[in-house]
């Protein structure tokens, strides 16, 4: 009986032992899950917040990338209008270089011309420099006329005056031999 006794004791013991074993393992599983589960919250956490902060890149991104397509089109536009120009810029240097190589061939006409006209001056004042002499040799000669003229109406005076005389002394002369006549047939 009393080994009995001591039989079942020692079985409580173990019991016993056992139950804190079981206490011991339970407390440090519930230590664990409870770190566990705080490790999930703090994962959760990091997992809505990277989360978030995801949808904030995604959204900022999505922004962005409106805004350089908008700023895209806008260049686009830029770089049509800025082609457009090129093209009527390009059109009018062409209209320029015609007309320019125009220009310079009448140019080049008129200098012609002018270098003519330029001789034919010179040829028209060798003309009339030779006009100019000529002409002065002529004044030359009328003058020399005009002294003639002058002279010839001179003399031409001088013998109307002597024939005048000349008339009224033939006429006295005649007189005069009528006179005799008449005094001799007397």
């Amino acid at each position: 009986s009393k080994q009995r006794l001591t039989g079942q004791q020692q079985e409580i013991n173990n019991l016993i032992q056992r139950k804190i074993a079981v206490d011991e393992e339970n407390a440090r599983l519930k230590n664990e899950f409870s770190n566990l589960n705080q490790k999930f919250k703090d994962k959760s956490q990091e997992l809505k917040d990277t989360e978030e902060c995801a949808q904030n890149k995604e959204e900022q991104n999505r922004l962005l990338i409106k805004n350089l397509e908008e700023e895209n089109k806008g260049l686009n536009t830029c770089c049509a209008d800025l082609l457009n120009d090129l093209e009527k810029l390009r059109k009018q240097e062409a209209q320029w270089k015609t007309e320019k190589s125009g220009n310079d061939a009448r140019i080049k006409n008129l200098e012609t011309d002018l270098a003519e006209a330029r001789e034919q001056m010179k040829e028209l004042r060798s003309i009339c420099s030779n006009l100019s002499s000529q002409v002065a040799v002529k004044q030359e000669e009328l003058s020399q006329k005009d002294c003639d003229v002058i002279r010839a109406r001179k003399e031409l005076q001088e013998m109307q005056n002597l024939y005048r005389q000349n008339i009224k002394h033939t006429a006295q002369q005649a007189e005069l031999i009528k006179q005799l006549q008449a005094l001799n047939t007397d």
